[in-house]
């Protein structure tokens, strides 16, 4: 006697929160938007969250802005944003290390991939082998040369435990049947200045950080390692071009939103952020800064992640890398 009246209460509410969802995405976005962004200002991430950010405001009609929150390996930016509210004013710039490395490395992480629901690929960068002038090596392969005469005699500078710098450099060892030591810092500032003395010899990076010091003789570039030249380092082969086919390592930036957010909601930052990043603006902006605007609507970035994920953990396991 009470299966009706309780199906026919569950439709009402199922109606209505459809209402409310559609209602939402009409009026959507109201007031300001805020990307949050889990590295301090400067770098891939940063500089690909005002690019979109910017582009974006103009496509949406209304601010959005970009809040820095550092720390903990990109843990405090990710536990504030799965803990906002799902309405699509808070964003996650997020980053391939800590969104697809984090979970295989942090066995109490506060967060989960499941407390994100994806919006867009936004960017991707290659990444450059660089060493220090006085590694005597001009090319990769005789770079690789010098590393397996010289077993744990160079070291590698990364941008932390777990950072794509330092996974990116442990595949790169694996693959090779070579031998550095691992000197991890907080972030890509401390360890170029410590490269550019010669302290430390090599650094795996994207192409921001050091295609400067490459092109004024201060660093050499071995290789980058995606599937093209950087056009600002056309004279730097790819992996593949020197010899080593099969390791290509990229590191990439997508906009997350809270889950449970609304479909029509996620579908709209979506069509907006397609729409800025093909901007001259953000295209020219981009460029100056190194790094590649590649997007992916949400299902398409769901599935890199699962597959990234899945490879990182298999690696991360092979190459004992832990986050401390």
């Amino acid at each position: 006697m009470t299966r009706r009246p309780f199906l026919r209460n569950a439709v009402l509410v199922a109606g209505a929160a459809l209402i409310a969802s559609l209602a939402a995405a009409q009026g959507f976005p109201g007031k300001p938007i805020t990307l949050i962004v889990p590295n301090p200002p400067g770098g891939l991430v940063d500089t690909s969250a005002r690019i979109v950010g910017d582009s974006l405001a103009k496509v949406l009609g209304q601010s959005v802005v970009v809040d820095n929150r550092g720390g903990g390996s990109g843990n405090v930016a990710y536990s504030h944003v799965a803990r906002s509210p799902a309405d699509g004013y808070t964003l996650l710039t997020s980053y391939s290390a800590y969104h697809v490395g984090n979970p295989s490395l942090t066995p109490k992480l506060p967060w989960a991939q499941k407390d994100f629901t994806p919006i867009a690929l936004v960017t991707v960068a290659t990444n450059v082998i660089a060493a220090h002038p006085s590694v005597p090596a001009n090319t990769l392969q005789e770079f690789i040369a010098h590393l397996k005469k010289n077993p744990g005699k160079l070291s590698y500078a990364s941008q932390g435990n777990g950072s794509v710098s330092h996974i990116g450099t442990e595949m790169f060892k694996m693959q090779t049947g070579t031998s550095m030591v691992h000197i991890p810092y907080k972030g890509s500032g401390d360890a170029i200045r410590d490269v550019l003395s010669g302290q430390v010899q090599v650094f795996m990076t994207t192409p921001p950080s050091v295609m400067g010091h490459v092109n004024s003789g201060k660093l050499k570039a071995f290789a980058v390692t995606g599937a093209r030249r950087h056009p600002n380092l056309p004279n730097v082969p790819t992996t593949a071009e020197a010899g080593l086919k099969g390791f290509e390592l990229e590191s990439w930036v997508a906009i997350f939103a809270p889950a449970g957010t609304p479909p029509d909601v996620v579908q709209k930052l979506s069509a907006g952020i397609k729409q800025a990043l093909e901007s001259p603006e953000a295209k020219q902006r981009a460029d100056g800064a190194g790094i590649e605007i590649r997007y992916l609507p949400p299902a398409q970035l769901d599935a890199m992640v699962k597959s990234e994920t899945a490879f990182w953990a298999r690696t991360i396991k092979a190459a004992g890398i832990t986050a401390d």
